[in-house]
């Protein structure tokens, strides 16, 4: 059980490292912020935004479920 442990592991650390980037690269919820720190808000940007906020909220859900399977299956394997 060690090469599953090891390569659980390295996985589950890649998702997490994943997860955080994915979360990191979401804009807020409240667009008004942009506006305050000086942000261009223009017809482009908000389209390129859009876009790329709805796939990483896509991305993120299943990655998560994903990464909390892993886990949960590292720990009835480690404590088995």
């Amino acid at each position: 059980m060690d090469k599953l442990e090891l390569v659980l592991g390295i996985v589950i650390l890649a998702l997490s490292v994943v997860i955080t980037i994915i979360v990191l690269f979401q804009t807020g919820k409240d667009r008004k912020l942009g506006t305050i720190t000086g942000g261009a808000d223009t017809f482009f940007s908000k389209q390129k935004t859009g876009t790329k906020d709805k796939l990483l909220s896509r991305i993120t859900p299943p990655i998560a479920i994903i990464f909390t399977l892993l886990v949960v299956f590292m720990y009835l394997v480690v404590a088995s």
